[in-house]
């Protein structure tokens, strides 16, 4: 599959449980080491068990050095909470564990039925072997929505576990709250191991330790390093400040929890009213894993500049939705959020009012939240666009120049199409596509013919792409395109002929003449592509999406073989899934 990192595609999931800390390594890994090759001890140092999972793990390894780990608690009457009696669930409140989602998949182009006959096992490999952030924002929205979505579970797994995976793979995606979303649609005593150790790390992403409270029971079994740290927030967070300082003090005692993480627990134990004092020294810390994460920002505190800048992507998502952190400390991570597709355009615009709203109004035109307003509400065109501008550089390459797109997204709606705005025009026709505006970009298709070679260009193969009821499109603007891009082996043509041969708007004939002759690369067959066209062929627009996310399973457009995008197009346009086809197809011109 070219130099992107797919993995192989296997048809039986492989039988190994999701260990704590994957998202505290950074996020992006789908699967974390074993627990033996953390050094040193600490969190991550739990012993094998005879059980089906991994024992898993929330923080990092005590960078003070541990505590003693041959030390034995002492068990007392004093230190033995009573037995509670189970919390039984009335059956009118219990909740179908086969089908879980928040969205209609038939609203979404999903069909009734998104993953047809599909083997859960399969799809369970394919999502874990996902490798994160993948390189289309719009792939992302689009998988995103059909993991959330509220359809039975497919054949050949736990609907436990399925919620886990689908939970575990939007994490990975940056996508907290969709996550917590699923999570909390699962009854908690029907939790299997998976879905503790998911649970957890959808508490710590969310930076809400009172999530972590009715997770005791599978936190005891599952990770008993963490056990008593979790109690004692717990206990605090239930108004039992003297149970949790006693457990705090018991967990610094013989615990094998120390250095920051156990400094953090001590922080959120305080803010429950024990009238404790942690300070916290970060001078030790070389990486923010989801513990301290959860625990610093759940108390309304940023870490250093040092370790948020040098985390993945995703948890930078996590921040961006931080319900304790200000407007303007948010505005960085929501700019990263946006750019995967985690924050909408319209979510950025209103970040970017809040900020306005807490500004002041003697500051306001020095600021980018006032160039915003200018951008929808200036006095005239020139001043509208002249914000625009500004806007766009905001973001300079990669996820922030995406970001700042869909941030002028509705605003580039408003300038009325004029063949004088050839230099704008491919800004704003990628601004508006960013955030689905494909009618208004529409509008410039009379304007393009007398653009020069070079705007003209641009702006038509995104409009032949992007634009609604095009049946087909003229081959000799499109042998024009390829003769003068000057991509690294015209791969913006290769891209262009793959869109427009999946979107049915050039023929066959065409799309394999233009293919033997610059040598695309449309015609590779690889499992992937067998997978992917058979998927489509019948009917599963749920799998066609997740292997689109294989498919794209790169950060950066230029990795993405072109006929992966050929395929992936073809099998969302067979599903019904136009939309998402055409808007896919004009980000990969729009970003390359």
């Amino acid at each position: 599959m070219g130099a992107m990192r797919t993995k192989p595609l296997l048809i039986a999931s492989a039988a190994f449980a999701i260990a704590i800390p994957a998202i505290a390594q950074q996020v992006a890994q789908t699967q974390p080491p074993p627990a033996s090759q953390y050094p040193n001890g600490g969190i991550g140092a739990t012993q094998p068990q005879a059980q089906p999972s991994s024992a898993p793990a929330a923080a990092g390894a005590d960078e003070s050095g541990g505590a003693d780990e041959t030390a034995v608690e002492v068990v007392t009457p004093a230190n033995v909470a009573p037995v509670q009696p189970p919390v039984e669930y009335p059956g009118w409140a219990r909740r179908d564990p086969w089908v879980v989602g928040k969205l209609d998949p038939a609203t979404h182009g999903l069909g009734d039925n998104p993953w047809g006959d599909s083997s859960g096992a399969f799809l369970t490999t394919l999502m874990r072997r996902m490798d994160t952030p993948i390189a289309s924002r719009w792939a992302h929205i689009a998988l995103r929505d059909a993991l959330l979505a509220k359809a039975h579970s497919p054949r050949d797994v736990n609907p436990i576990d399925w919620v886990a995976e689908r939970s575990w793979l939007l994490l990975r995606m940056g996508e907290a709250d969709g996550a917590r979303m699923l999570v909390d649609a699962v009854d908690t005593d029907r939790f299997t191991p998976k879905m503790v150790q998911v649970a957890v790390q959808t508490a710590l992403a969310t930076a809400d330790e009172a999530a972590l409270c009715p997770l005791e029971d599978g936190i005891r079994k599952s990770d008993p390093n963490i056990r008593q740290l979790v109690q004692a927030m717990c206990a605090s967070l239930a108004g039992d400040p003297d149970s949790a300082s006693a457990q705090i003090d018991n967990a610094r005692r013989y615990g094998r929890i120390g250095g920051v993480d156990l400094a953090l627990a001590e922080k959120v134990v305080g803010a429950g009213g024990s009238g404790r004092a942690a300070t916290i020294e970060w001078d030790p810390v070389d990486s923010l894993t989801a513990w301290r994460f959860g625990l610093s920002v759940g108390t309304g505190m940023v870490p250093p500049d040092r370790l948020i800048k040098a985390s993945s992507p995703q948890m930078r998502a996590f921040e961006a939705r931080a319900p304790l952190l200000s407007p303007q400390q948010r505005l960085d991570p929501a700019l990263i959020a946006a750019g995967l597709g985690v924050f909408s355009s319209q979510s950025l615009v209103d970040l970017y009012s809040a900020i306005y709203d807490a500004t002041d109004p003697s500051d306001l035109p020095t600021t980018d939240a006032w160039q915003l307003r200018e951008a929808f509400v200036g006095k005239d065109e020139p001043t509208r666009l002249a914000a625009i501008r500004h806007l766009l550089t905001i973001g300079k390459e990669g996820l922030q120049k995406e970001a700042a797109r869909a941030l002028v997204a509705r605003a580039a709606t408003l300038i009325q199409p004029d063949t004088k705005l050839a230099k704008d025009a491919p800004d704003l026709i990628s601004a508006m596509l960013a955030a689905g505006y494909d009618q208004a970009a529409a509008r410039w298709i009379p304007y393009v013919g007398g653009m020069d070679d070079a705007d003209g260009d641009r702006c038509w193969a995104m409009l032949a792409l992007a634009a609604p009821d095009i049946a087909n499109v003229g081959s000799g603007r499109l042998n024009s395109f390829i003769r003068h891009d000057k991509s690294p082996n015209k791969l913006r043509s290769a891209f262009l002929v793959a869109g427009l041969a999946g979107l049915g708007r050039i023929s066959t004939d065409t799309a394999n003449s233009l293919n033997r002759r610059y040598g695309f690369g449309l015609g590779a067959s690889t499992s992937w592509t067998r997978i992917m066209d058979a998927s489509a062929g019948r009917g599963q627009a749920g799998t066609v999406l997740v292997l689109t996310g294989t498919g794209f399973q790169t950060p950066n457009w230029d990795k993405v073989p072109a006929a992966h995008l050929y395929h992936a197009i073809a099998g969302l346009k067979r599903t019904g899934q136009d939309f998402t086809a055409r808007m896919i197809a004009a980000e990969a011109l729009s970003r390359t």
